[in-house]
């Protein structure tokens, strides 16, 4: 037990970072865009995958494969369409995409760390 409690690369654990970091953002944004599903389950499936990513379960990079499909087609939508009108959401719905293409690849790229 004691050593899936170890974090033996900073890789992984920037990705455990980013994942709990934007799990914690869309749950506090769930109240100010008025509670719909779809962020609050983003939410909760970017905190259950950091739990997975610190824990090193084998199940977490299923669920970072999820996560990363599921915010491919929301952060595009959200850029297709809000862009014009705010910039700091277009510009923050950016770097969220490009971060979540980068950690998903690193998670993927490390997976031997993720199933032992």
């Amino acid at each position: 037990m004691a050593s899936r409690l170890k974090i033996e690369s900073r890789g992984m654990f920037a990705t455990f970072i980013f994942y709990a970091v934007a799990g914690i953002i869309f749950l506090v944004l769930l109240p100010l865009t008025g509670f719909p599903p779809h962020i609050a389950i983003m939410g909760i499936f970017s905190l259950v995958a950091a739990y997975g990513v610190f824990q090193k379960r084998k199940w977490a990079l299923w669920l970072v494969a999820i996560m990363f499909f599921v915010a491919t087609v929301f952060s595009l939508y959200m850029i297709f369409y809000y862009i014009t009108n705010d910039y700091l959401l277009g510009l923050s719905t950016t770097a969220y995409l490009i971060l979540t293409w980068i950690f998903t690849f690193y998670a993927v790229s490390k997976r031997g760390t993720l199933e032992t």
